[in-house]
């Protein structure tokens, strides 16, 4: 396990955020491992999101701008199936380590997970569009 361990924080490189002594573990985990991997992601999103849209016949689309920011909130928080691949993207790059503190505090960790991807994916949306 070690061998990929190493693999994956070599992969994801320096923590993105601040983090000091006052920060709580979960912001901890948020700076040291879930934004690395929703760097290192972001590509792989916006394509699943993309081929999520076409298979609901492309609504998406034809919404205007606010509306696609409000798609994309509702379509991760509603849609279980969904995001439950989307957190299988994310979960499948952590450390062993990772994962033992992932389970101490799953639901928190998760919505921190979820509330910064639907973030990325909404300063993202011209790209969206423009593909």
């Amino acid at each position: 396990m070690e061998n990929r361990d190493t693999f994956l924080l070599d992969l994801r490189g320096e923590p993105l955020g601040t983090i000091s002594a006052q920060s709580t573990s979960e912001e901890v985990f948020q700076n040291r491992t879930l934004r690395p991997i929703l760097v290192i992601q972001n590509e792989l999103f916006i394509e699943v999101f993309l081929n999520y849209v076409v298979k609901q016949k492309n609504v998406f689309f034809s919404l205007s701008p606010e509306k696609k920011m409000m798609y994309i909130e509702n379509v991760i928080q509603r849609d279980i199936k969904f995001r439950n691949s989307l957190k299988g993207i994310v979960i499948g790059l952590f450390t062993v380590e990772e994962y033992k503190e992932y389970i101490k505090n799953s639901s928190n960790i998760n919505k921190r997970m979820m509330n910064m991807l639907i973030e990325r994916l909404k300063n993202q949306v011209m790209i969206l569009i423009e593909e």
